[in-house]
């Protein structure tokens, strides 16, 4: 993983012997003494990374009990539940240790699990790299959501992770209600969203189709070797559920176009000369990999993916900007994350308008 930013003896707004003491009893093989340590950046569930003489852990807690947690949201037993039930199912994720759901013991849920070594990759154009290696890496991020999709979850313990069917309606709902509770001004993008998004769900997102859904695959959220092109390890999973693939696949796809708030991604870049695939062709590996859509049903449905992925980022967007206003946002880089809600909604309601003349 990319090296905490800290230094020994820094209040992290929990009783670090504590923690030592349930550490040492509930992680085998354990032994002090521990530095701890902030991971910088994530907008929601901070990350910790643990050092000891003979190991390396990291933490993952919820936010402070200071902050005020929005219904469903900071749900870290989920993410250890899902990576657990993913061990030896082909996708790469870290090994879980322990999870504490007694809040009385640091003042948070939190859970442990190993320091994976490796490369996160922070921007989409891959510089340094020459043009066949950014084709493997593409290709891996490919395989790798193909093979989520694909896990038999049923088999794996989690028929019972999210509701069967519906998935988009709900996700509507859900963001809309996350919203809703953290306005700090008015978006009216926002609202008019929350009434053209569930009239105009398209056919390929009533299928009935249900897998594990990551809700936040992307390039800097997924740990490479440090010298090969594959992925050993996919991180935060908070968004996780069981839900639909095209939803999941068009949200990592997101990059191919400019974010509205930060004008990063792919779109204006050669991507032939990069060695990146173009989306058309990204979208047909997805396919031939997963066999769970076609390229010609992608395109056609692909402005409305796009202004529901928008509008979900819009409402993640909004949340930051809420725990800003109240003190209890977890990075320095949150107000400016916070200050995208408008953008992204504006950017998705555009693409309303195109999925809706199509």
């Amino acid at each position: 993983m990319t090296e905490a930013s800290s230094s020994p003896g820094t209040t992290h707004g929990f009783d670090e012997a504590a923690l030592h003491a349930w550490l040492t009893a509930h992680v085998p093989g354990f032994a002090g003494p521990m530095t701890v340590s902030k991971f910088p950046g994530g907008q929601s569930n901070p990350t910790y990374s643990i050092v000891t003489p003979g190991q390396r852990y990291v933490m993952r807690a919820k936010p402070g009990p200071a902050a005020k947690l929005l219904p469903s949201a900071h749900a870290v037993e989920r993410e250890y539940t899902v990576m657990q039930a993913l061990q030896g199912s082909g996708v790469p994720v870290a090994r879980m240790l322990a999870l504490c759901s007694d809040e009385s013991v640091i003042g948070r849920v939190f859970f442990i699990m190993e320091h994976v070594e490796g490369r996160v990759l922070w921007d989409p154009a891959l510089p340094g790299m020459t043009p066949a290696e950014r084709a493997a890496h593409y290709a891996e991020m490919n395989r790798v959501l193909a093979k989520l999709h694909t896990v038999p979850h049923v088999e794996r313990g989690l028929a019972d992770y999210g509701k069967p069917g519906n998935y988009l309606e709900r996700q509507i709902a859900r963001w809309g209600k996350q919203y809703q509770a953290s306005i700090t001004q008015p978006i009216p993008e926002m609202d008019a969203l929350l009434q053209w998004l569930p009239a105009h769900i398209p056919a390929s997102g009533r299928d009935g189709k249900a897998c594990v859904v990551h809700g936040d695959y992307r390039l800097d959220n997924m740990i490479f070797h440090p010298t090969e092109p594959r992925v050993v390890a996919v991180l935060d999973w908070e968004l996780s559920t069981l839900g639909h693939p095209l939803a999941d696949l068009s949200y990592h796809c997101m990059v191919w176009h400019v974010d509205p708030s930060t004008q990063r991604g792919l779109e204006g870049l050669d991507l032939a000369a990069l060695g990146i695939p173009s989306l058309d062709d990204y979208m047909a590996q997805y396919c031939a990999h997963s066999g769970l859509s076609t390229p010609e049903v992608l395109r056609r449905d692909w402005s409305f993916y796009m202004a529901y992925n928008l509008f979900r980022m819009a409402a993640i967007a909004q949340g930051i900007a809420k725990r800003v206003e109240a003190g209890t946002a977890s990075s320095e880089q949150a107000k400016a994350a916070g200050a995208s809600a408008p953008s992204r909604a504006k950017r998705a309601w555009e693409w309303a308008q195109l999925a809706q003349h199509a």
